[in-house]
């Protein structure tokens, strides 16, 4: 908690809830819920039908499965990078 300068965001995620499932390559599970939170989303632990989105990366599993069921939208874990730097649009939901 020291002088550390919080990484420069938008809040491009704002009202978003998002559910990573599997491997993210360059994050770690916290990471990649920090990267969402510090955007303006909220990172959720499981899929439900309030779930704007589901990352799906190797090994998503029950996850990316319960989300087509719900009709969410998933993403895959290359288009993650685009999700965090443009939202939505840049992945074209």
């Amino acid at each position: 908690m020291a002088d550390e300068a919080p990484e420069e965001a938008s809040d491009v995620l704002a009202g978003l809830t998002i559910v990573v499932s599997g491997a993210m390559p360059g994050y770690d599970r916290e990471g990649a819920k920090e990267a969402i939170t510090a955007r303006g989303g909220k990172a959720a632990g499981s899929v439900s039908k309030k779930t704007s989105l589901v990352v799906a990366g190797p090994g998503a599993g029950s996850k990316a499965t319960k989300a087509e069921a719900l009709g969410v939208p998933v993403i895959t874990e290359q288009q993650f990078a685009d999700l965090l730097e443009g939202g939505l649009a840049a992945v074209g939901l």
